[in-house]
């Protein structure tokens, strides 16, 4: 793994998690550094590549609590902060989903329709064939259709990972797409 994709990837979620924390944006900013520095002095000891997410949010948490206990702000830790196993880690599923609803309105009308309905509103075949005026064969071949249609241009545009069990664990845009791109302000991808 390279380090500075890894910083391009990360550095923005983690500097808006850091930010949310510590007051202090030069303070901030410092333990931010710190991580990568950290990261990329311990890269090569991750056993599990897939766990990079869990790994760097664990050592921005470890970082958040030196940076209390040092300052000694207070007799005790925040109570976000006391927990070491109860980190923070960004919603794949949710980055996913937003992609994957921006990616919808790219799609032909019909098939962008046939979509919103029964994926995004959980309407069944059947209300949908209804509501379109077509056949229940007609609404199954077109979310069918419109699902392949859909997978091709995620596949084109975003690398998404499961694990056996089917939670994402890795998720990030290959090229920036009209439809999956990066807000550079704040870093949400979208």
């Amino acid at each position: 793994m390279d380090i500075t994709v890894i910083w391009h990837d990360y550095y923005p979620q983690l500097k808006r998690f850091v930010s949310n924390r510590i007051k202090n944006q030069a303070d901030a900013e410092d333990i931010v550094q710190q991580v990568f520095i950290k990261v990329n002095n311990h890269l090569d000891d991750l056993k599990e590549k897939e766990k990079l997410s869990s790994w760097i949010y664990q050592i921005t948490r470890n970082s958040m609590v030196d940076y209390f206990r040092k300052e000694k702000w207070n007799d005790e830790l925040p109570t976000h902060l006391q927990t070491m196993d109860d980190y923070e880690e960004p919603d794949l599923a949710q980055e996913v989903i937003n992609c994957f609803e921006s990616t919808i309105q790219q799609l032909p009308e019909k098939y962008k329709e046939a979509l919103e309905l029964s994926m995004l509103k959980g309407m069944s075949q059947k209300e949908l064939s209804e509501r379109l005026g077509i056949s229940y064969s007609g609404a199954k071949s077109r979310v069918q259709r419109g699902r392949e249609m859909l997978k091709e241009l995620l596949t084109g545009c975003c690398h998404i990972e499961s694990d056996r069990y089917g939670n994402i664990i890795e998720f990030h845009i290959k090229w920036r797409y009209p439809s999956c791109s990066v807000d550079e302000q704040d870093g949400k991808r979208g």
